[in-house]
């Protein structure tokens, strides 16, 4: 495990990474042996570090939920998050230019919490009952982290990303809310067209077989730490598509037929 004291710095290195708009190094580089656990320490040190200086928590994201980046990061299992206030976006809203620093978006589904959700034995009927709605939604992803090393050409692994809060920057919600057996969300697609071409098509199923399967696994993740899901809590439940580049002047729209439509630009300098 990592020292109290370097699980600290690195988590003030992200912050001030997050602030200023400069990337830190890999702390994969820095910390040889890095773990799951060690990575997970850093995240919770940066979201009190982040909770101290003002920023309020509404809920989860949830990574890695397909095969295809599971594989692409040699590992066998998703990865989460936490989602701050600051995150939230309108759709249709004109992200300022210089807010993140290497922005992707990603297409998900959103559950929106409507009861509190703990326990390693909690069920998919759970996960169900406790959901007010679902909505389509957009993921901002963001690294403060190199992607990769200069030095050694190492590209960024597995820890460096959950330390960084799993990549996460920014959220967009669908302003149509649905309650979860609406629809079969495994079904639900999306087209998901930047500056007007389609660049990434899925469908719900790529997240874990199920977007609920998702979100128990979180619920049942987090009871590991006697934590759990909170009314009113947003969960990204995982992306179906692979991450898309967000370049300044970039404006994406992601149509998921009757479910929702969101979009978001990104301004030019």
């Amino acid at each position: 495990m990592l020292s109290p004291d370097a699980i600290a710095q690195a988590a003030e290195q992200l912050f001030e990474a997050e602030r200023s708009g400069k990337q830190i190094p890999l702390l994969s580089l820095a910390n040889p042996g890095m773990t799951l656990d060690d990575a997970y320490a850093v995240q919770s040190a940066l979201v009190k570090r982040k909770v101290s200086a003002g920023a309020r928590i509404t809920g989860r994201k949830i990574g890695l939920t397909s095969k295809t980046m599971q594989r692409a990061l040699n590992i066998e299992t998703p990865d989460s998050g936490v989602l701050f206030d600051d995150m939230h976006f309108d759709s249709g809203t004109k992200i300022p230019a210089g807010r993140f620093i290497e922005p992707r978006i990603e297409a998900e589904i959103a559950f929106v919490m409507g009861s509190n959700l703990q326990g390693a034995n909690a069920t998919r009927d759970d996960v169900i009952s406790a959901t007010d709605s679902v909505v389509a939604s957009l993921e901002i992803l963001d690294t403060r982290i190199l992607r990769k090393d200069p030095a050694t050409g190492q590209n960024r692994i597995i820890v460096d990303t959950i330390s960084d809060n799993a990549a996460n920057a920014g959220i967009v919600l669908s302003d149509t809310r649905h309650k979860i057996d609406a629809f079969d969300l495994r079904k639900v697609g999306v087209i998901v067209k930047r500056n007007g071409e389609v660049e990434e098509t899925g469908m719900g199923a790529g997240v874990l077989d199920d977007p609920i399967t998702s979100v128990l696994w979180l619920v049942q993740r987090l009871a590991q730490y006697n934590d759990g899901l909170q009314a009113g809590d947003v969960v990204l439940s995982g992306s179906f598509i692979r991450p898309i580049e967000a370049t300044p002047g970039s404006e994406f729209e992601a149509d998921f037929g009757d479910f929702g439509l969101v979009s978001i630009d990104f301004a030019t300098a």
